[in-house]
């Protein structure tokens, strides 16, 4: 495709034309990417979208892979990953300034190595700095909306600094500008015991090892929860926990995660998720919302 060698001409980060995606997300499904790109820095991201913009190309920011399921034709058009030390990182007192493209880990690391508190909720997060504050990521003891103070991001306009309140952080969501890659958070911690903020952390993570399949590939949830309700529950009670097509099952630990047996396909995993979404609503009158992101070129008749 001609459209690969011009791109790839006009940004100044690594690109990988064919690029495999399977191993670069959690879950280790899907196809190839036509091209991924690591860019340079912000300034070469807002210049990849101008190119890609001008082109109509389709573009997806790939981040650390959690929460996603590529299709097993992959993805057409641009897959961008940053760089995990994308932009420069700072420490002002209660401030901390950390690249997008860095795992959710480092925000804690850096925090317990400053004595700050307020982010233990992090701790477990799979995925990037960007993505998790793209879905509001969270757990039961907090969320990104509750210390993120601003997010940079770059648009084919350029790159610019947003304020945490225009963001209309949700339940799983915020709102970006229409097609902004994060390419660094800022977050307002506190100063406070950080021997506490261990013990808070040592504990979720402790909950999340004896309630999720952690030791296999998964994209962590795949239905949003209900109002009032547990999707995991409703999955349970339609009689699939541990339930196989494929190598693709639901969990037998946790019934709102989907886990790759080995060798698990997209179609294999868009089953499950659709024979869910019929049982639920049949039994309960209740419409799952998926959590989990599907992205590429899905056939028709695979759409849960």
């Amino acid at each position: 495709m001609i459209w690969v060698r011009e791109v790839a001409a006009a940004v100044r980060g690594e690109c990988t034309p064919d690029a495999p995606l399977a191993p670069r997300t959690s879950i280790r499904v899907g196809g190839p990417a036509d091209l991924l790109v690591r860019p340079a820095d912000a300034a070469d991201v807002a210049a990849l979208l101008r190119e890609c913009a001008s082109r109509a190309l389709p573009v997806l920011v790939l981040g650390g892979g959690a929460n996603l399921l590529v299709a097993d034709a992959g993805i057409r058009g641009v897959v961008i990953r940053l760089p995990v030390d994308l932009g420069e990182e700072s420490l002002d007192g209660e401030r901390l300034v950390l690249s997008g493209g860095a795992p959710v880990t480092r925000v804690v690391q850096r925090a317990v190595s400053a004595g700050l508190t307020g982010c233990e909720f992090a701790a477990g997060i799979p995925g990037t700095l960007g993505g998790a504050v793209a879905m509001n990521a969270g757990t039961r003891i907090g969320e990104m909306k509750d210390v993120v103070e601003r997010v940079e991001v770059a648009t084919p306009e350029g790159v610019r600094w947003i304020p945490a309140q225009e963001l209309g952080f949700a339940y799983r969501t915020c709102r970006l500008p229409e097609g902004a890659v994060v390419t660094r958070v800022g977050f307002r911690l506190k100063h406070g015991d950080v021997a506490a903020s261990r013990a808070v952390m040592d504990a979720d993570r402790e909950h999340r090892r004896r309630t999720q399949p952690l030791n296999w590939p998964t994209w962590g949830s795949t239905f949003r929860n209900p109002p009032g309700d547990h999707a995991g529950r409703l999955v349970e009670a339609a009689g699939l926990k541990g339930h196989r097509l494929g190598n693709a099952m639901w969990s037998d630990l946790h019934a709102n995660f989907v886990v790759n047996l080995g060798g698990a396909t997209a179609r294999d995993c868009l089953a499950l998720i659709r024979m869910a979404r019929e049982r639920v609503r049949e039994r309960f009158g209740v419409e799952l919302e998926l959590e989990v992101r599907l992205a590429g070129a899905f056939a028709q008749d695979e759409h849960p």
